[in-house]
């Protein structure tokens, strides 16, 4: 049987290349001067504020051509996304890091950008452009400049424009700690192409870039690392041990070549192997596996979720009851203020009820007790229910 070729990421050049798995050297720690870290502060303890609530990609995820226009009324990983998020009584915001070949980085979801120019669409991976190059994507900082028009392509393969109700322009990570509410605790998700396998050394040099602007620029804002390549994950814990750090899993709704990632079995070893402090799971995985929460639990792990029934104010709470420790949500202002109503954590003194209710109608909801026997129950209609 011939051994499978992959893609690989070769960091002298930053560029593709096909290689024998066999060929992918396998160096000493020692090479990549993982003894030496890149620490500049003493390792804290870390613990999620009670239930957490987090804004996906700061406000929420866009979502080109949908009729509900809370998926498209800010920017995603944009510094006017995640300053209309910190309105809210959330705890944290997501987004996504990658580092240009320049060696900056830079906050956006997608691994490949795209624009239209004369009706031509062009695409290009966006770990290949230059810091310059990237932010001449979408609005410009200068009034008098014009950028190009920012596309993005749906999961049914059509390139769209990427139009948003308030739009701003792209950014960096060091921007986002420079302009963005102090009190708020940033979720940075290292990440990486599915479809490639990297080489350790390539990993490395990313993440110390990445690590370089949190240690310079961080200050005293709470930090957490997730990542859905299991390396890069046990890598960033292996650099430092200042920030948690999570991996990040689909739990078997979609599956990998990577057994890694197919589980939360799987999940669990990854974390341990690496000392990582948590697992964020698609919630559906959960529903459907509650048996692993006491695993998770037992090892010592917290527990984040992700995915569209977290936009659900029912399915949070349940999640509340289950003892998962945070929630990442698309409707952050609905789900906050559920959060808020349902008793889960008490409003702070900062932040303003919502417009709905009184200090009266807030104390007098009681938060109802379940018996292990109706929470067995509920977990089983749940279970039963996601599958159709």
């Amino acid at each position: 049987i011939s051994k499978p070729l992959f893609r690989l990421y070769s960091p002298e050049k930053m560029a593709l290349r096909t290689v024998l798995v066999a060929d992918v050297p396998s160096l000493p720690d020692s090479v990549y001067g993982l003894s030496e870290g890149l620490e500049m502060s003493k390792p804290t303890s870390f613990k999620m504020p009670g239930f957490s609530v987090i804004g996906h990609r700061g406000n929420g995820m866009n979502v080109l051509q949908s009729s509900d226009r809370r998926t498209r009324g800010f920017k995603e990983n944009s510094i006017l996304s995640f300053n209309s998020a910190a309105k809210f009584p959330i705890d944290f915001i997501e987004f996504d890091v990658q580092v240009t070949k320049d060696d900056c980085p830079v906050i956006f979801h997608d691994d490949f950008i795209y624009s239209q120019e004369n009706g031509v669409v062009n695409e290009s991976r966006v770990t290949d452009l230059s810091l310059s190059e990237f932010l001449l994507y979408g609005p410009q900082k200068e009034a008098e400049k014009t950028g190009k028009t920012l596309m993005r392509k749906s999961k049914e393969g059509q390139v769209l424009k990427w139009d948003v109700d308030s739009d701003d322009p792209l950014c960096t990570l060091q921007e986002a700690f420079e302009r963005v509410e102090q009190s708020l605790g940033f979720n940075i998700e290292l990440k990486f192409d599915d479809q490639i396998v990297y080489e350790r050394e390539f990993l490395v040099h990313v993440l110390r870039t990445v690590l370089q602007v949190v240690f310079d620029y961080a200050k005293d804002r709470p930090v957490i690392f997730s990542s859905f390549q299991p390396d890069a994950a046990q890598l960033v814990r292996e650099l430092q041990s200042t920030y948690p750090v999570y991996f990040l899993t689909d739990a078997g709704n979609q599956m990998y070549k990577d057994e890694r990632r197919n589980s939360l079995e799987e999940a669990i070893k990854v974390c341990l192997e690496g000392k990582l402090q948590g697992i964020v799971s698609e919630v559906k995985g959960v529903f459907r596996n509650p048996s692993a929460i006491a695993k998770i639990k037992e090892s010592n792990l917290s527990l984040l979720t992700y995915g569209k029934l977290n936009n659900v104010g029912e399915a949070v709470y349940m999640q509340y009851v289950m003892g998962i420790d945070g929630v990442i949500v698309d409707f952050v202002e609905e789900i906050s203020e559920s959060v808020t109503l349902m008793m889960i954590r008490p409003p702070s003194p900062s932040s303003p009820l919502p417009s709905s209710a009184s200090k009266d109608d807030v104390a007098a909801i009681a938060r109802p007790e379940f018996s292990q026997k109706e929470i067995d129950f509920l977990l089983k209609l749940l279970s039963q229910l996601i599958q159709h």
